[in-house]
């Protein structure tokens, strides 16, 4: 192995780390405001009652429709039956939220996989992330992100879709320009010698403003 090969493997495992590291303090972020709304709930439920013994429904429904809309701030909003996919899902869709994206997934994967949970957390990640900033540009109301998970046949099928600012981007190589920093470009890598390493198949296609990444990973 050539020491520009070694030094690329280096950087790659590097970013890799603080990629799976960032994930997990998305996730642990997530559960923690969970904790802190199941810690207060006996508080709620003692507010409420009084509130009820003195007959006050109007600020008993007013008291509801708050607590209503802050657990829908970290409550589970995708369940695609694989836990490791649940918790990088729900933490970019959270992060997304932030951002104001909308963001649309439909997404059905067994629990277990052939492919390590490493390997998942990378792809995901990158594409959410990547999908993410490229969203940003645009106005709030147009900022959208679509995914797709399920199983075709014996292979895990990925589709990742963002609208862009940019209508059409220009191709390099096998891989489209980027104006973001060499993390990113190492995330492609990264994602692209793990679908060729499990012998899958990958597709990236820019058109009319969507961005639309395609996967496909062989389970058996």
């Amino acid at each position: 192995m050539s020491f520009l090969s070694r030094q690329i493997d280096k950087q790659l495992a590097a970013y890799q780390r603080e990629l799976i590291e960032t994930h997990y303090q998305e996730v642990e972020n997530m559960y923690r405001q969970i904790r802190g709304w199941r810690h207060d709930y006996r508080n709620h439920i003692q507010t409420m009652k009084a509130f009820a013994a003195n007959g006050d429904m109007d600020t008993i429904k007013a008291y509801l429709d708050e607590l209503d809309t802050d657990l829908n701030t970290v409550d589970t909003v995708v369940k695609t039956g694989n836990h490791m996919a649940d918790a990088i899902l729900n933490s970019k869709i959270s992060l997304a939220k932030s951002k104001h994206i909308t963001v649309y997934v439909d997404a059905h994967i067994p629990v277990k996989l052939r492919m390590s949970e490493l390997d998942l957390c990378v792809i995901i990640g990158n594409l959410f992330d990547n999908a993410i900033e490229a969203c940003l540009p645009l106005p709030k109301d147009e900022r959208l992100i679509r995914v797709y998970m399920d199983m075709k046949g014996t292979q895990l099928y990925l589709s990742f879709t963002n609208f862009t600012a940019t209508k059409k981007l220009e191709k390099k190589g096998k891989l489209f320009g980027t104006t973001k920093g060499d993390g990113h470009g190492f995330g492609l890598v990264r994602i692209d010698q793990i679908i060729e390493r499990l012998d899958g198949y990958l597709s990236r296609n820019s058109e009319d403003g969507a961005f639309t990444t395609e996967i496909l990973i062989p389970q058996l």
